[in-house]
C-alpha cells in the first residue's frame, strides 16, 4: 500500500499517520474505498451483579447457587432457564448509562463456558476468555495451557495485514507492583503458553502507537508540526476534512496532556494514597481507550482487546465520583448479601458508564466514506464469569455493540437457550470479521439471531 508523505505528519523520527482525509483520497484514487472493519473486545473482572443485569431478575429469589473453587459444579438445575426467543432491548438498573445508545447495543443471554478443575476460577475466566478451553479441556485435545491462538489473535491474522499492527492489546490495569500472576491480567494468547501482554502504562502504549522517542521530544515535535505542515495541509482540505484535522489534533494534544497530568498525580500522591496505582480510575480507562480509538481510527490496527481490570487482583482502587474512599472490587463480590449487592452494583455502573464513552466517542469519529467508526465495527463487553459471588461458568454477561457494516441488527434483547457455548458467539463474531470458519473451539454452531 502507497502512503505519500501528506497522509503523514512527521518530525525527528516521531510519525503520525493521519485519520482519512476524502480530499486526500482523490489524489490516490481511493474515492470509494470501504472503511475497514473494526473488533473491539471489551472485558471486565469479577463478573457482574447479575441480578441488576439480567432482565427480569432485580425483584426476583435468585437461585442458591454454590461457589468457591468448583464454579458451581453442582446445583445448576436450579439456574434460571431462558426462554429463547428475540425480545424488545430492556435497560435494566446496571445498564442505564447506555440510555443513548438503545439502537446501538444488542444483549445476550444464556452463554456458558465449560469449567473444568485446575486453576483458580477467576484466572481460568480471564485467560480462557477468548479460548474457550480449560487447563483440562486443553490437555485432553492435546494443547498445552493456555489453550492455543486467541479470537482476536485468530482474526487479526485474517483482517490485521494492512496495518502497523494485526492486535492491540491494552488494560486497564493501575497497579505497577504485582499483585497476581500473568493469568489474571490477560485475556489474548498467541499460542499454546504465548500471551500477548496486554499495555497498561498509558505513555508506554503512546509511545507503541504513535513511535515517540521520548515523550518530552515527541510533544513539542507534535506541537512544531501542527504549525508548520498542517497549514500547508490545510488548504489542500474541504471544510469537513479540515475540521476533521482540527478535531484529530486536539485529540493528540489532549492525550499528551492528560497523560502528563496522570503522572504528576501518582508522583504528587499523598503517603496515605498508594503509590503504585494510577489515580484517577475513570481518567486512566477513557485514557486507554481514547488511544485505542485514535489507533482504530488511523489505521494502526482493526482488532483490539481491552481488559477494564484485572481479575480479582486483591488491592484497592479508588473509583472517583462513586466511593469516597479507596475500595477492593474482588472482596465486595463476596459480600453481596442483604443490601451488599448495591454498593457492588456501583462498580458495574461505573464500568457501563466507561462503555457508554467509548460507543459515544465511535459514533462521532467519521470514516471516509461519512460513516462512523461505530457503523464499521464490531464491540462486546462481557465478563469471564456470570457472577463474582458465585464463580458460575454459566450465563455470562454479554453486550453486542456496533453494526459491522449493516451486518447486524441492533436494538434488541437476544435469550439464547440456556447452555449456548460461548464459544458460538466467538465463532460468530470471526464470521462477521470476514473469517471463513465453521468451528472454533468446542462451537456447535453460531449465534444466528445477531445476523440481520
Amino acid at each position: 500500500m502507497h502512503l505519500s508523505r501528506r497522509q503523514f505528519l512527521i518530525a525527528n523520527g516521531a510519525a503520525l499517520a493521519l485519520p482519512t482525509l476524502p480530499s486526500l483520497a482523490a489524489d490516490t484514487k481511493n474515492k470509494t474505498t470501504k472503511p475497514s472493519k473494526k473488533l473491539v473486545i471489551m472485558y471486565v473482572p469479577n463478573g457482574l451483579v447479575r441480578r441488576c443485569f439480567f432482565p427480569g431478575e432485580e425483584e426476583g429469589e435468585l437461585p442458591g447457587f454454590v461457589g468457591g473453587f468448583n464454579a458451581d459444579k453442582t446445583k445448576q438445575e436450579k439456574r434460571v432457564q431462558n426462554k429463547p426467543g428475540i425480545y424488545p432491548l430492556e435497560l435494566t438498573s446496571t445498564m442505564q448509562p447506555l440510555s443513548g445508545h438503545t439502537k446501538d447495543i444488542t444483549l445476550v443471554t444464556g452463554l456458558d463456558r465449560t469449567f473444568k478443575n485446575g486453576q483458580d476460577v477467576h484466572a481460568q475466566g480471564a485467560s480462557c476468555y477468548l479460548t474457550s478451553l480449560s487447563p483440562e479441556q486443553a490437555q485432553a485435545a492435546g494443547i498445552r495451557h493456555p489453550n492455543g491462538r486467541s479470537l482476536d489473535q485468530v482474526i487479526g491474522d485474517k483482517v490485521g495485514g494492512s496495518t502497523v499492527f494485526r492486535t492491540l492489546e491494552i488494560s486497564c490495569n493501575g497497579f505497577t507492583a504485582p499483585k497476581e500472576s500473568i493469568y489474571f491480567n490477560n485475556i489474548s494468547w498467541y499460542g499454546p503458553d504465548k500471551i500477548a501482554p496486554s499495555i497498561k502504562d498509558p505513555k508506554k502504549l503512546y509511545d507503541r502507537l504513535f513511535m515517540a522517542d521520548s515523550y518530552q521530544t515527541h510533544l513539542k515535535d507534535v506541537t512544531d508540526l501542527v504549525l508548520a505542515d498542517a497549514r500547508t495541509l490545510k488548504k489542500k482540505l474541504g471544510r469537513d476534512d479540515q475540521e476533521t484535522l482540527g478535531e484529530f489534533m486536539e485529540m493528540i494534544r489532549n492525550v499528551e496532556i492528560r497523560i502528563a497530568k496522570q503522572r504528576k498525580m501518582v508522583a504528587d500522591a499523598d503517603i496515605k494514597t498508594p503509590k503504585n496505582e494510577i489515580l484517577p480510575r475513570g481518567e486512566y480507562i477513557k485514557l486507554q481507550a481514547d488511544m485505542m480509538l485514535l489507533a482504530l481510527q488511523m489505521g494502526i490496527t482493526n482488532v483490539s482487546t481491552f481488559m477494564i481490570g484485572p481479575e480479582r487482583w486483591d488491592a484497592t482502587l479508588r473509583y472517583e465520583g462513586v466511593f469516597d474512599k479507596p475500595v477492593q472490587h474482588h472482596n465486595m463480590t463476596h459480600n453481596q448479601k442483604g443490601d451488599g449487592y448495591k454498593a457492588l452494583q456501583k462498580i458495574d455502573i461505573f464500568h457501563m458508564e466507561q462503555l457508554a464513552y467509548v460507543l459515544s466517542r465511535m459514533r462521532t469519529i467519521k470514516e471516509s466514506d461519512g460513516s462512523s467508526l461505530l457503523d464499521n465495527s464490531l464491540v462486546t463487553y462481557g465478563a469471564g464469569l456470570g457472577d463474582g459471588a458465585t464463580h458460575q461458568y454459566y450465563d455470562l454477561p454479554l453486550i453486542v455493540a456496533g453494526k459491522a457494516q449493516g451486518q447486524i441488527k441492533q436494538g434488541r434483547f437476544i435469550r439464547s437457550q440456556s447452555g449456548t457455548l460461548n464459544s458460538n458467539m466467538w465463532l460468530t463474531v470471526a464470521q462477521l470479521m470476514g473469517l471463513d470458519i465453521d468451528a472454533y473451539a468446542d462451537s456447535t454452531g453460531v449465534i444466528s439471531d445477531l445476523w440481520t
